[in-house]
């Protein structure tokens, strides 16, 4: 019974995109995959282990694309690139902890929101007694690591103008440079702190109790060039929520 429950699904999301296809959804109905943009750099949520791609956001854009009857291409894509590749169709989502933000959404579409957060500091757990306000962040004997491309670039290039400020390509090693002492203040989202800490006994996550921003959420990102195919994600993204790929992907990696 299930077999044919899924087959009739599938055959309703195919006759849906046939029916009212534009062209981003017709060329993935065609081709029958979907190309998925993302950093691959960010745990907990999509990160490259060993050449192969896992986290939260990759086991729901599969179960999403399974229940179209599509097959998932990842494509490994900087942060600093993310927009260049949503508007010159070089992928038909962007998914990898994608913060949801006014500018994004001026040439991009998010799904619905999830795995609210506010950005925190990862520091030495020795440190954490030392970092209470942002002030204590914002000082010249400070050394912050960012990455390159994302909101948390911007928060330190806003907001901690007084530190020691250096750049590092590649997100997932800041914390290990953090926890070698050859940076103090790695800027990042809660979930990639508690997650970082919990592994690394040299590592603490300040402010998680209490953010350096207001509450946000993290979003996948879809160009804006086809009214029909954002529906069908929609759609999918809602099939995920009421059938538990949602729920089970938190329990996996967020929780």
């Amino acid at each position: 019974m299930k077999a044919i429950k899924t087959l009739i699904l599938a055959a309703a999301v195919a006759a849906a995109g046939a029916a009212m296809a534009g062209d981003r959804l017709d060329a993935i109905q065609k081709s029958g995959v979907i190309r998925v943009g993302t950093p691959a750099d960010y745990r907990p949520f999509a990160m490259d282990e060993a050449g192969v791609i896992k986290g939260h956001d990759v086991d729901v854009i599969q179960a999403m694309a399974a229940y179209a009857g599509w097959k998932v291409e990842f494509l490994k894509t900087p942060w600093k690139d993310i927009e260049a590749g949503i508007k010159g169709n070089r992928f038909d989502v962007a998914v990898g902890g994608i913060t949801q933000t006014l500018a994004r959404t001026s040439w991009g579409e998010f799904l619905p929101g999830y795995a609210p957060f506010g950005k925190v500091a990862l520091v030495r757990k020795s440190d954490l007694p030392k970092y209470r306000t942002l002030e204590d962040l914002n000082q010249p004997s400070v050394r912050v690591i960012k990455n390159p491309g994302g909101t948390n670039e911007q928060f330190v290039l806003k907001n901690l103008t007084k530190a020691q400020v250096s750049t590092h390509d590649k997100n997932f090693e800041i914390p290990g440079l953090i926890a070698e002492g050859k940076g103090d203040v790695m800027i990042t989202e809660t979930a990639e702190a508690i997650l970082y800490a919990k592994k690394n006994p040299k590592l603490g996550a300040a402010f998680i109790n209490k953010p350096l921003t207001p509450v946000s959420e993290m979003g996948f990102l879809m160009p804006t060039d086809d009214a029909d195919y954002a529906r069908v994600m929609n759609y999918l993204w809602h099939l995920t929520q009421i059938r538990g790929d949602l729920s089970r992907a938190e329990a996996a990696w967020l929780k």
